[in-house]
């Protein structure tokens, strides 16, 4: 029976959660994800996770965070005026924003703090510097 090795393209059902069991995704609900090994698509422990397992096998790996998100990195924490949002956003802890850099890219932020004039926004990603657990299913290695 075939395993799981780099540049296989696999089919995999995922329960994510943090270390307190707390569920942040899945796929139990609808498709599982389907992708190519080796090509960066995902965060490296997971990949590494599936690497030997044979289709219908089920496993639960433990991924550092270091190994996934990485450490949230403070220059991507910033503090904005807020004469420089659009008149119609009023900034909420909490809410996010979307900001363009100068070519265009795209980045995601978090609203962490309101002052009289000002907002701190954190573009870390949501998941970064926590350790993951994810419960894995090969459905079909191709």
């Amino acid at each position: 029976m075939s395993q799981v090795k780099q540049n296989d393209t696999v089919k995999v059902h995922y329960t994510g959660k943090l270390a307190d069991g707390q569920v942040f995704d899945s796929s139990l609900e609808r498709e599982p994800i389907e992708f190519t090994m080796g090509q960066g698509q995902l965060i490296p422990g997971f990949e590494k996770g599936l690497l030997d397992m044979k289709v219908n096998e089920k496993k639960t790996i433990n991924i550092p965070s270091e190994e996934a998100y990485g450490a949230p990195r403070q220059e991507l924490v910033q503090e904005v005026e807020k004469s420089q949002l659009p008149e119609e956003i009023k900034p909420e802890v909490g809410m996010g924003l979307v900001s363009k850099s100068p070519d265009g890219r795209e980045m995601n932020l978090v609203v962490t703090e309101v002052k009289e004039d000002t907002i701190v926004v954190d573009g870390n990603h949501p998941l970064a510097g926590k350790d993951l657990v994810f419960d894995l299913e090969v459905v079909e290695i191709k």
